[in-house]
C-alpha cells in the first residue's frame, strides 16, 4: 500500500487519493462527456493498493494515463498526457526565459540585480545563470512550507538565496593581525608573516580577497590603522640601515629614536644625524604610500568571484594616534584624495572614519588634524563614511585609552552598513565575527493589507498582528538555515576557519563549523517603513508626528519580539535596516501588479530603503537627522544616516564636518554625505559640475556621474536596477 509521495522538490508527503482525483477529473472537465467521478476514484484507489510504500509524482502519473488508456475514456488519457506535457514546459519556461536575457545581455532587474557586478562578462554571465538556478533549487527542496509560500506571497525576501545550498556565511571583520604575524595558508599557496609595509598590505589584500571567495557578503578590516602601524616603524629602521650603508656610517642607533609624526621635510640645511633621521622618515613616507597605492589598486582591479566582481571591501580607521598608525591614516587619506588611475574616485575600499570624543573629532583631539583631512577627502571622494564611536549603543565601558589594543572594544561596520557587536556567546567585539544570513520583512504589505479597515485602532491591531506573524516565520527561516549552515565542515573554508573566524582556530579539517558560527548574527530586516506608514495613517514620519510615533512603535516592537527570539532559538538575532539595492523595486512590482498603484505607496518603483525618510520629501539635514536618529538603536543589525549636499562639495568640507556634527547630536551610529561628482568614463576625468554633458579635458561624450547607492559607490549607473535608477531620479538635496 502506497503511504508516501516522493515531490520533484525532493520532498516526502503523505500519500493523499484526492489529488489523483482531482487531476483526472480536470482532464474530464475538458472532454465531450464531461466528468466521471466513480471512475477517477476507482484510479486513484488502486494506486494506492500498489505494493509499494513510497511513489514519486512521475510513477503516479504515468499509472493514471496506463489506467485510463486501458479504460473506457480513452480521450481522457489524450487531455490528462496534454495537461501533464503543458505542466512541465511551463516548469521550464520562466527558466528558459531568465537564461535567455543573461545570453542576451540585456540590462534588466535580474542581470542588475547587483550593481557591483557585471552580469555581461562571461563568468559574470555563468554566474548568473548559477545563481538563477539556484533559486529555485532552493525553494523547492530547502525551503520548509510555511516559508517557501510566505516567500512566493511577497511578505518575506531571502538574501543571497542562491549562496543558501554553499552553506556559506555572509561577512566577516577581519583579525588581519593574524595574518600579518603569522602568515597565510590558502588554496594551493601561503605566505610568511609580514616584515615590511609593502608586505603586509599585499596580505591585507589577499585575505579579503581569498575569503570573499568563501563567503556570499563582505569583508572588512576593523582597524586598519592599528593593524598595519607596526610596519611603518620595521620600514622604518629598514631605512635606517640603508642610510647606514649609504653614508658609510653607523646610525643604527637611530632605529630607537622617538618620532612624533611621520611627516616628509626637505632636507636642505640639514646634516649628519638630524639629516640621515629625516631621510629615513621621507623614505619611509614614501613607501607607506605607495603601499596604500597598491593596496587600494588592487582592490578595485583584482577579481574575486570566478574573476566577475572585485571584493565588497570595507576598512575602518581612525582611533589610532601612535605616529605609526596616523602615518597609515594619512596615507590612505592622501591616496584616496589622489584618486586611482587617471584620478578617478576609488569604489573600495569603502572607507570608514571611527569618530571618537577625546581621540578624533575635537579640535584638542590627537587624530583632529586627521579628521578635517578626513572630512575634505569625503567632499572629493564620498569616503570617507563616519562611525560614531560616541553613540551611546556603540560604546563599550572596557575601552580604555591607554589600552595599546582598545580598537578590540570598538565597534566596526561593514559600507553596506551590516554592523556586528553584541554577543551572547563570546566577547563583545566585531573582530572575527560576522553576519550569517539575513531576511527582509515586506511591512508595506503587510500595511495594504490592513487599509481597507476603516477604524483606526482595529487596523494598527490587525497589522500587529500580520507584523508578529512575519517575524515569527523569518525567525523561523533564519534558524532553519542556521541549521543547515551548521553542518558545513572546517575543510570548506579553508582561509576563513582557520583561525581568522573567532574560535575557529581549535576546528580540524572534519569538523563541522557547528561550535564556532553561533558567534555570527541573523539579521531580520525592513523595507519601506515610509511607505507603511502611509498605508496605516496616511502620511511619512518625516511629514508626520503621529507617523513617527507609530514608526519607532513598529521598530520597537520588531526590536523586542527579536530579542525574544535570541532567547527562543539561542542565536544572535538583530534587527537590520535593510541595505535594499534589487529588492527595493522587487517587492514594489509585485505589490502593484496585486493592488494596482496606491498614492504614496506602490505609485513609485521602489520602496523607500528601511527606515529613511523617503528620498523626494524635501527637508533640513538636521530635520533629517532629527527623525531618523532614534532607529539606529533599535536596528543593531546595520544602519546608515545620509544627507544629499548640493555644488562641488570639494571646497567646503566643512559641510561635510557639519553632517558629523548632527551624527553627535542625534546619537547616530553612521553616516555618510552624498553630493555630484561626474566622471568621464573615456579619461577619467572627474568634477562637480550639473548636467555635465561633454568632457573639459578629452572633450567625449561617454558621462557618467558617480552616485552611493545604498552605501557604497557604483562606478557607473549603467548597471543600476530600474527601482534604483527611479530612486536616483527621485533625490532631492537637503538644505
Amino acid at each position: 500500500m502506497v503511504k508516501r509521495v516522493l515531490k520533484r522538490d525532493g520532498r516526502r508527503v503523505d500519500f493523499n487519493n484526492q489529488k489523483i482525483v482531482a487531476a483526472i477529473l480536470k482532464a474530464m472537465d475538458v472532454t465531450e462527456t464531461g466528468e466521471d467521478i466513480v471512475l477517477a476514484a476507482q484510479i486513484a484507489h488502486s494506486i494506492s493498493q500498489l505494493d509499494k510504500e513510497e511513489m514519486t509524482v512521475e510513477e503516479i502519473q504515468d499509472v493514471v494515463e496506463n489506467e485510463l488508456m486501458n479504460s473506457p475514456r480513452q480521450e481522457v488519457a489524450k487531455e490528462y498526457i496534454r495537461y501533464r506535457n503543458k505542466r512541465n514546459i511551463a516548469r521550464k519556461a520562466k527558466s528558459n526565459e531568465i537564461f535567455q536575457t543573461i545570453i542576451d545581455a540585456q540590462a534588466n532587474d535580474i542581470t542588475r540585480e547587483n550593481a557591483n557586478m557585471n552580469a555581461d562578462t562571461p563568468a559574470g554571465m555563468m554566474m548568473k545563470f548559477a545563481s538563477e538556478a539556484t533559486k529555485s533549487y532552493v525553494d523547492e527542496c530547502l525551503l520548509s512550507d510555511p516559508v517557501r509560500e510566505a516567500v512566493a506571497n511577497n511578505y518575506i525576501h531571502i538574501h543571497d538565496k542562491d549562496y543558501y545550498p554553499t552553506k556559506s556565511l555572509t561577512c566577516i571583520q577581519h583579525p588581519l593581525d593574524l595574518i600579518l604575524e603569522y602568515g597565510l595558508k590558502a588554496g594551493h599557496g601561503e605566505s610568511r608573516p609580514a616584515k615590511r609595509i609593502e608586505t603586509a598590505s599585499v596580505l591585507a589584500c589577499i585575505s579579503m580577497e581569498t575569503v570573499q571567495n568563501e563567503m556570499h557578503g563582505g569583508q572588512a578590516i576593523p582597524a586598519f590603522d592599528f593593524y598595519l602601524a607596526p610596519f611603518v616603524r620595521k620600514t622604518f629602521e629598514e631605512e635606517v640601515d640603508k642610510v647606514s650603508e649609504m653614508t658609510n656610517t653607523d646610525y643604527s642607533f637611530l632605529k630607537e629614536a622617538k618620532i612624533d609624526d611621520y611627516l616628509k621635510r626637505d632636507l636642505v640645511g640639514m646634516q649628519n644625524k638630524e639629516r640621515a633621521l629625516q631621510h629615513a622618515i621621507n623614505q619611509t613616507v614614501g613607501r607607506v604610500h605607495q603601499a596604500m597605492e597598491a593596496f587600494v589598486h588592487n582592490m578595485n582591479t583584482i577579481h574575486s568571484r570566478g574573476g566577475n566582481q572585485v571584493v565588497f571591501s570595507s576598512i575602518n580607521y581612525g582611533t589610532d594616534t601612535s605616529a605609526e598608525g596616523r602615518c597609515i591614516i594619512r596615507e590612505i587619506l592622501n591616496t584616496t584624495y589622489e584618486g586611482v588611475g587617471n584620478g578617478s574616485t576609488a569604489i573600495f575600499p569603502i572607507q570608514i572614519w571611527k569618530k571618537k570624543r577625546g581621540v578624533s573629532y575635537l579640535p584638542e583631539d590627537p587624530n583632529y588634524d586627521l579628521y578635517k583631512f578626513a572630512c575634505k577627502v569625503s567632499a572629493r571622494r564620498f569616503f570617507p563614511n563616519f562611525l560614531n564611536l560616541d553613540a551611546t549603543f556603540n560604546q563599550d565601558d572596557a575601552w580604555k585609552a591607554d589600552d595599546p589594543k582598545r580598537y578590540i572594544h570598538e565597534v566596526a561596520t561593514m559600507g553596506c552598513r551590516t554592523r556586528v557587536y553584541e554577543n551572547r556567546f563570546g566577547p563583545k567585539t566585531s573582530i572575527g565575527r560576522g553576519n550569517l544570513s539575513f531576511t527582509t520583512i515586506n511591512i508595506v504589505k503587510l500595511a495594504i493589507e490592513c487599509m481597507d479597515e476603516p477604524d483606526k485602532d482595529l487596523r494598527l491591531q490587525k497589522f500587529f498582528e500580520k507584523l508578529d506573524w512575519a517575524l515569527e516565520i523569518s525567525a523561523r527561516q533564519l534558524d532553519e538555515r542556521f541549521q543547515f549552515q551548521k553542518t558545513a565542515l572546517k575543510k570548506q573554508f579553508p582561509l576563513l576557519m582557520n583561525g581568522l573566524w573567532l574560535g575557529s582556530g581549535k576546528l580540524d579539517d572534519n569538523d563541522t563549523v557547528e561550535s564556532v558560527i553561533n558567534q555570527g548574527t541573523l539579521g531580520i530586516g525592513f523595507i519601506g517603513l515610509a511607505e507603511c506608514l502611509i498605508a496605516l495613517v496616511g502620511k511619512h514620519h518625516g511629514e508626520s508626528e503621529e507617523a513617527q510615533e507609530l514608526g519607532l512603535r513598529i521598530v520597537h516592537f520588531m526590536r523586542d519580539k527579536i530579542n525574544g527570539f535570541s532567547e527562543k532559538y539561542q542565536h544572535n538575532y538583530s534587527v537590520l535596516a535593510t541595505p535594499a539595492e534589487g529588492l527595493s523595486g522587487k517587492f514594489t512590482k509585485r505589490d502593484k501588479k496585486t493592488f494596482g498603484i496606491l498614492p504614496g505607496i506602490t505609485d513609485k518603483d521602489y520602496y523607500t530603503n528601511s527606515n529613511h525618510v523617503p528620498v523626494y520629501y524635501k527637508c533640513t539635514p538636521e530635520h533629517k537627522a532629527r527623525i531618523e536618529a532614534p532607529y539606529h538603536d533599535l536596528t543593531r543589525g546595520g544602519h546608515i544616516f545620509y544627507v544629499e549636499i548640493d555644488g562641488d562639495a570639494t571646497h567646503n568640507p566643512d559641510a561635510i564636518m557639519q553632517i558629523v556634527d548632527l551624527m553627535d547630536k542625534y546619537n547616530i551610529g553612521y553616516g555618510s554625505v552624498n553630493h555630484n561628482r561626474n566622471r568621464c568614463l573615456d579619461c577619467g576625468y572627474e568634477n562637480a559640475e550639473k548636467d555635465l554633458k561633454e568632457c573639459p579635458h578629452c572633450h567625449g561624450h561617454h558621462i557618467d556621474t558617480l552616485q552611493r547607492i545604498t552605501g557604497y559607490l557604483v562606478g557607473t549607473t549603467n548597471r543600476w536596477n530600474a527601482g534604483k535608477l527611479a530612486e536616483l531620479k527621485d533625490r532631492v538635496v537637503h538644505e
